[in-house]
């Protein structure tokens, strides 16, 4: 029996609360997943262990046989599951049991409500496993010591789930964790050795650490019958306790990956996908790639935790190895294990390995070409792009190796559908390109409803050339860096000059010409008015419907990035757009015959129209204000 000194009473952070409460009145769905969570912690903890002690065999304690044991009491109404894995100190124990590592977030705190299954995943999504154990359990008490600490140095946690938790100091002989499951009084279901022993070989069976169970045996008479109190208890391993991964593919169910899946990726949902390859020759390791149909809450940090668990010949090496693909695949999960990296390696030698790169550059074009066999299923790649498409959306600019398989591999709304769901490719595009065109045409804004709106448009419209509707804040930073696809460039209708090619017939540009020509006087006259705050005026054959527009130079920063950049402290130089009319429409005509201070004003009105119609922003609206209600009442 342990004596506990130096006990102290603690608050659980507000964000687990929230989650306690959430564990304790909304999970009744999904109950038995606590134990595949705590036996993943646990094999987590054995790896870590096995690592360490690469370099240190004294951590092992004379007790290098790594094993997890689930034992139960259906009297008591306990489950006990404990490890001889790396244990915690004190101070882990605090921060690991009474905090939520990395998910201390406003987003975090906005999820912890809804459907009951959505809360269910949302517990592996921010990597709280440990607390699904108040699902099932009205009190929960932890002991441990960490390995290689002395035998005073064990801690007991305690806690039933109602906002605080003790600490105390206890001498524990063992190192590694046990966690003790007081079950409530409707989960005494969970104290039966035969629903033990499923749930394990349900969720845990891939899992290469053996887990134990007692096995009870009486001795028996020469008739066979069981001979009171000769009861001997021996351990018995439920699980296969083999890595997945390592077997050949043919003898793995979908469900075995599926399982596999949840394990790795602490996630609740099935993967969409998944890649497993063995690779043998210069380099020999074994891959096994999962593509979430969830996104991580910390998706968009990007210096938040990702990559896959390394092993080097089935020995754990780290958890997020992200030597091995780049940030813009940051999504994937799985399992990397090697044979051509020494085990004693460390961060900095795995960066400066040049195996490393090579195995990067394969495991990169393998999940690429994952998702472009995903993508022959429409619906479940729109669930992935959903999900990830702004992520994968950074690859051009990252690898321009693989640019142009990226560039196949996104999607956009067009004029085409006219809806804002980026379901099309730019393959789709090319297919119903128009006889003649040459170019693929884009259009970056704000909003969908901007972009579809934008008056840029409008000859394309009459022509019935498609255009890319761009308007994530990504997009026009994608396009700095995707200039082209099949050998078609990429033209951005909001800049430079206006050239649909042999879309236009001769007659069409020498009416051009001829128009420009006529109103040689005009664009003087707006120039003239206008002064600095454009930097030309032209005619343009752009516009329909509107009476002008503003074009940015070809180069040039867009509206979109500009406000980006000025939003993070950037300070930017000033552009001036170039001012372009449509000699068709009546107010260009009122402009026309306009005079004097009438003839300025309506200038202007016209220039902060086209500014305001592009999502910029006027610098005196007020003015703006003042000129159009004139115009209005005069």
């Amino acid at each position: 029996m342990t004596t506990a000194t130096h006990e102290e009473t603690l608050g659980f952070q507000t964000e687990v609360k929230q989650l306690l409460h959430l564990m304790i009145h909304s999970l009744y769905s999904n109950r038995e997943i606590f134990l595949r969570e705590l036996i993943s912690n646990a094999a987590d903890a054995c790896d870590k262990l096995r690592y360490q002690a690469l370099d240190n065999d004294a951590l092992y304690e004379g007790d290098s046989e790594l094993r997890i044991e689930i034992d139960h009491d259906p009297e008591a109404g306990t489950v006990t599951v404990r490890d001889n894995g790396i244990g915690m100190n004190r101070e882990e124990v605090i921060e690991n049991l009474g905090t939520i590592a990395r998910s201390g977030t406003a987003e975090f705190l906005k999820q912890l409500s809804g459907e009951q299954q959505k809360d269910a995943r949302l517990i592996g999504q921010f990597g709280v496993g440990f607390y699904s154990g108040f699902i099932v359990a009205d009190e929960i008490i932890v002991r441990t010591r960490k390995a290689g600490s002395d035998k005073a140095e064990g801690v007991e946690w305690h806690s039933r789930g109602e906002g605080e938790f003790t600490v105390a100091d206890i001498e524990r002989e063992k190192h590694g964790t046990e966690i003790v499951l007081h079950l409530k009084a409707d989960a005494r279901e969970f104290a039966d050795d035969f629903r033990l022993k499923s749930l394990v070989r349900k969720y845990s069976d891939h899992i290469e650490v053996p887990v134990r169970m007692p096995k009870v045996e009486k001795a028996r008479d020469a008739d066979g019958n069981e001979i009171e109190g000769s009861e001997t208890t021996t351990w018995e391993t439920v699980n296969e306790a083999t890595a997945l991964w390592v077997r050949p593919k043919s003898e793995i169910s979908d469900d075995e990956y599926k399982a596999f899946y949840k394990h790795v990726a602490h996630d609740f949902s099935d993967p969409l996908t998944w890649s497993h390859n063995k690779v043998e020759g210069k380099l020999e390791y074994t891959s096994l790639l999962y593509v979430p149909s969830r996104a991580p809450f910390d998706l968009y940090e990007r210096d938040g935790a990702r990559g896959v668990k390394l092993y080097v010949q089935r020995v754990f090496i780290m958890d997020d190895a992200e030597q091995f693909l780049p940030l813009y695949l940051r999504f994937i999960k799985g399992v990397l294990d090697t044979r051509d990296l020494s085990l004693n390696v460390s961060r900095e030698l795995l960066q400066q390995d040049p195996k490393v790169e090579k195995i990067k550059s394969a495991l990169t074009k393998r999940v690429l070409d994952m998702l472009k066999k995903l993508a022959k299923d429409k619906e479940a790649y729109q669930t992935f792009w959903n999900t990830f498409g702004s992520v994968l959306k950074e690859g051009p600019a990252e690898d321009y190796a693989n640019r142009e398989n990226i560039a196949g591999l996104l999607r956009f709304s067009t004029t085409h559908t006219d809806t804002g769901i980026q379901d099309q490719s730019l393959a789709d595009y090319v297919s119903r390109m128009k006889e003649g065109q040459e170019k693929i045409y884009y259009i970056v804004a704000d909003s969908f409803n901007a972009a579809k709106s934008s008056p840029h448009l409008e000859i394309f419209r009459k022509k019935g050339i498609e255009v890319l509707l761009l308007h994530d804040r990504i997009d026009e930073w994608l396009m700095s860096h995707l200039t082209e696809f099949e050998g078609m460039a990429f033209v951005d209708v909001a800049k430079g000059e206006l050239d649909l090619g042999e879309i236009e017939g001769e007659e069409e540009k020498k009416a051009q010409e001829e128009t420009a020509k006529a109103k040689e006087a005009l664009v003087k006259r707006v120039k003239a008015a206008l002064g600095a705050e454009v930097q030309d005026v032209k005619v343009t054959h752009r516009l329909t419907d509107s009476p002008a527009c503003v074009v940015l130079p070809e180069h040039e920063m867009g509206f979109q990035m500009r406000r980006i950049m000025e939003a993070a402290g950037q300070k930017l130089p000033e552009v001036k757009p170039i001012l372009e009319l449509n000699p068709e429409h009546p107010l260009v005509a009122r402009l026309e015959a306009a005079e004097g201070e009438g003839f300025d004003d309506l200038a202007r009105i016209l220039l902060d129209q086209a500014v305001i119609a592009e999502g910029g922003h006027l610098d005196d609206p007020a003015a703006y204000v003042k000129r159009l209600n004139a115009l209005l009442s005069g």
